[in-house]
Protein backbone atom coordinates (compact mmCIF):
# COMPACT_ATOMS: atom_id res chain seq x y z
CA UNK A 1 0.00 0.00 0.00
CA UNK A 2 1.27 3.47 -0.89
CA UNK A 3 1.78 5.74 2.12
CA UNK A 4 -0.37 8.86 2.18
CA UNK A 5 1.48 12.12 1.51
CA UNK A 6 1.88 14.54 4.38
CA UNK A 7 -0.60 17.38 4.42
CA UNK A 8 1.10 20.44 2.95
CA UNK A 9 4.37 21.86 1.66
CA UNK A 10 5.09 25.57 2.12
CA UNK A 11 6.91 27.29 -0.69
CA UNK A 12 10.07 29.15 0.24
CA UNK A 13 13.02 30.71 -1.56
CA UNK A 14 14.79 27.33 -1.83
CA UNK A 15 12.11 24.88 -2.91
CA UNK A 16 10.43 27.36 -5.27
CA UNK A 17 13.16 26.57 -7.81
CA UNK A 18 11.92 23.00 -8.01
CA UNK A 19 8.29 23.80 -8.87
CA UNK A 20 8.39 27.05 -10.87
CA UNK A 21 7.73 25.38 -14.25
CA UNK A 22 4.39 24.46 -15.88
CA UNK A 23 5.48 20.86 -16.63
CA UNK A 24 6.41 20.33 -12.97
CA UNK A 25 3.17 21.90 -11.74
CA UNK A 26 1.24 19.53 -14.02
CA UNK A 27 3.33 16.48 -13.03
CA UNK A 28 2.84 17.14 -9.34
CA UNK A 29 -0.89 17.64 -9.91
CA UNK A 30 -1.12 14.29 -11.74
CA UNK A 31 0.79 12.46 -9.02
CA UNK A 32 -1.56 13.96 -6.43
CA UNK A 33 -4.78 13.24 -8.30
CA UNK A 34 -3.98 9.95 -10.07
CA UNK A 35 -1.43 8.40 -7.73
CA UNK A 36 2.09 7.02 -8.26
CA UNK A 37 3.59 6.82 -11.75
CA UNK A 38 6.82 6.14 -13.60
CA UNK A 39 8.69 8.58 -15.84
CA UNK A 40 7.56 6.68 -18.93
CA UNK A 41 3.91 6.71 -17.80
CA UNK A 42 4.03 10.45 -17.13
CA UNK A 43 5.81 11.04 -20.45
CA UNK A 44 2.96 9.33 -22.32
CA UNK A 45 0.34 11.22 -20.30
CA UNK A 46 2.00 14.61 -20.90
CA UNK A 47 3.21 14.05 -24.46
CA UNK A 48 6.88 14.48 -23.49
CA UNK A 49 9.97 12.38 -24.11
CA UNK A 50 11.23 10.31 -21.18
CA UNK A 51 14.47 12.31 -20.92
CA UNK A 52 12.63 15.57 -20.31
CA UNK A 53 10.19 13.85 -17.97
CA UNK A 54 13.02 12.30 -15.94
CA UNK A 55 14.75 15.67 -15.67
CA UNK A 56 11.61 17.37 -14.31
CA UNK A 57 10.99 14.47 -11.90
CA UNK A 58 14.56 14.79 -10.56
CA UNK A 59 14.00 18.50 -9.96
CA UNK A 60 10.75 17.81 -8.10
CA UNK A 61 12.46 15.10 -6.01
CA UNK A 62 15.52 17.22 -5.25
CA UNK A 63 13.27 19.92 -3.79
CA UNK A 64 11.11 17.51 -1.80
CA UNK A 65 7.87 17.67 -3.81
CA UNK A 66 7.90 13.97 -4.78
CA UNK A 67 9.39 10.81 -3.28
CA UNK A 68 10.13 7.23 -4.36
CA UNK A 69 7.41 4.65 -3.80
CA UNK A 70 9.13 2.10 -1.57
CA UNK A 71 9.20 -1.46 -2.89
CA UNK A 72 7.51 -0.67 -6.20
CA UNK A 73 9.13 -1.07 -9.59
CA UNK A 74 11.63 -3.47 -11.07
CA UNK A 75 15.16 -2.88 -12.34
CA UNK A 76 15.45 0.72 -13.51
CA UNK A 77 11.71 1.43 -13.41
CA UNK A 78 11.29 3.99 -10.65
CA UNK A 79 7.87 4.88 -9.25
CA UNK A 80 7.17 8.36 -7.88
CA UNK A 81 4.46 9.75 -5.66
CA UNK A 82 3.60 13.21 -4.33
CA UNK A 83 5.27 14.01 -1.03
CA UNK A 84 2.45 16.34 0.11
CA UNK A 85 -1.30 16.61 -0.34
CA UNK A 86 -1.12 20.27 -1.41
CA UNK A 87 1.11 23.31 -1.82
CA UNK A 88 0.79 26.48 0.25
CA UNK A 89 0.67 29.60 -1.90
CA UNK A 90 3.92 31.62 -1.85
CA UNK A 91 4.26 34.57 0.51
CA UNK A 92 4.41 38.12 -0.83
CA UNK A 93 8.20 38.29 -0.44
CA UNK A 94 8.58 35.35 -2.83
CA UNK A 95 6.56 37.20 -5.45
CA UNK A 96 9.00 40.10 -5.31
CA UNK A 97 12.19 38.00 -5.54
CA UNK A 98 14.95 39.25 -7.80
CA UNK A 99 14.96 36.35 -10.26
CA UNK A 100 11.19 36.22 -10.68
CA UNK A 101 10.64 32.64 -9.49
CA UNK A 102 7.50 33.55 -7.54
CA UNK A 103 5.91 35.11 -10.61
CA UNK A 104 7.10 32.18 -12.76
CA UNK A 105 5.43 29.74 -10.35
CA UNK A 106 2.15 31.70 -10.43
CA UNK A 107 2.23 31.86 -14.24
CA UNK A 108 2.84 28.09 -14.30
CA UNK A 109 -0.18 27.51 -12.06
CA UNK A 110 -2.26 29.79 -14.29
CA UNK A 111 -1.09 28.05 -17.46
CA UNK A 112 -1.99 24.62 -16.07
CA UNK A 113 -5.42 25.87 -14.87
CA UNK A 114 -6.15 27.44 -18.27
CA UNK A 115 -5.07 24.25 -20.06
CA UNK A 116 -7.32 22.15 -17.80
CA UNK A 117 -10.26 24.41 -18.64
CA UNK A 118 -9.60 24.25 -22.40
CA UNK A 119 -9.30 20.45 -22.33
CA UNK A 120 -12.63 20.27 -20.44
CA UNK A 121 -14.26 22.50 -23.07
CA UNK A 122 -12.88 20.28 -25.85
CA UNK A 123 -14.26 17.17 -24.09
CA UNK A 124 -17.69 18.73 -23.45
CA UNK A 125 -19.44 17.42 -26.62
CA UNK A 126 -18.76 13.84 -25.50
CA UNK A 127 -20.23 14.27 -22.03
CA UNK A 128 -23.60 12.94 -20.93
CA UNK A 129 -26.32 15.61 -20.84
CA UNK A 130 -26.45 15.62 -17.02
CA UNK A 131 -22.72 16.39 -16.82
CA UNK A 132 -23.01 19.15 -19.43
CA UNK A 133 -25.77 20.66 -17.27
CA UNK A 134 -23.63 20.34 -14.12
CA UNK A 135 -20.57 22.09 -15.56
CA UNK A 136 -20.23 25.81 -14.95
CA UNK A 137 -17.97 28.43 -16.52
CA UNK A 138 -19.38 31.50 -14.77
CA UNK A 139 -17.60 34.62 -13.66
CA UNK A 140 -18.77 37.56 -11.57
CA UNK A 141 -17.53 41.13 -11.37
CA UNK A 142 -17.81 42.30 -7.75
CA UNK A 143 -16.72 45.48 -6.00
CA UNK A 144 -15.08 44.43 -2.73
CA UNK A 145 -12.57 45.62 -0.18
CA UNK A 146 -9.51 43.43 0.45
CA UNK A 147 -11.08 42.20 3.70
CA UNK A 148 -14.34 41.31 1.92
CA UNK A 149 -12.43 39.53 -0.86
CA UNK A 150 -10.47 37.50 1.67
CA UNK A 151 -13.69 36.56 3.50
CA UNK A 152 -15.36 35.48 0.23
CA UNK A 153 -12.37 33.32 -0.67
CA UNK A 154 -12.35 31.67 2.77
CA UNK A 155 -16.09 30.99 2.54
CA UNK A 156 -15.80 29.33 -0.88
CA UNK A 157 -12.86 27.21 0.30
CA UNK A 158 -14.89 26.11 3.34
CA UNK A 159 -17.77 24.97 1.11
CA UNK A 160 -15.46 23.05 -1.25
CA UNK A 161 -13.59 21.40 1.63
CA UNK A 162 -16.90 20.31 3.17
CA UNK A 163 -17.87 18.55 -0.08
CA UNK A 164 -14.39 17.03 -0.44
CA UNK A 165 -14.40 15.72 3.15
CA UNK A 166 -17.93 14.32 2.80
CA UNK A 167 -16.92 12.40 -0.33
CA UNK A 168 -13.78 11.10 1.41
CA UNK A 169 -15.82 9.96 4.42
CA UNK A 170 -18.20 8.03 2.16
CA UNK A 171 -15.26 6.40 0.36
CA UNK A 172 -16.35 3.29 -1.55
CA UNK A 173 -19.98 4.03 -0.66
CA UNK A 174 -20.14 6.87 -3.21
CA UNK A 175 -22.90 6.61 -5.86
CA UNK A 176 -21.99 4.81 -9.09
CA UNK A 177 -22.18 8.05 -11.12
CA UNK A 178 -19.67 9.90 -8.87
CA UNK A 179 -16.52 10.76 -10.84
CA UNK A 180 -13.53 13.02 -10.13
CA UNK A 181 -14.24 16.67 -10.96
CA UNK A 182 -11.97 19.71 -10.87
CA UNK A 183 -13.17 22.84 -9.15
CA UNK A 184 -11.02 25.81 -10.17
CA UNK A 185 -11.44 29.05 -8.28
CA UNK A 186 -9.63 32.31 -8.87
CA UNK A 187 -10.27 35.70 -7.32
CA UNK A 188 -8.21 38.63 -8.55
CA UNK A 189 -8.52 42.36 -9.11
CA UNK A 190 -9.90 43.20 -12.53
CA UNK A 191 -6.92 43.70 -14.88
CA UNK A 192 -8.87 46.27 -16.91
CA UNK A 193 -9.07 48.71 -13.98
CA UNK A 194 -7.54 52.06 -14.87
CA UNK A 195 -6.76 53.07 -11.27
CA UNK A 196 -4.48 50.13 -10.36
CA UNK A 197 -1.20 52.02 -10.54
Amino acid sequence: MTPAPTDRVRLDALNLRGIAHPVRVRMLGLLRSEGPATASGLARRLGLNTGATSYHLRQLAEHGFIVDVPGKGVRRERWWQAGHADTAFPADELLADGDGLGATFLRSVGEVAADNLLRAIDARPGLAAEWRAAEDLSDYLLTLTPIEAEALTAEVHDVVRRHRDQAADEGAGRPADAVPVTFQFQLFTNPQREDQE
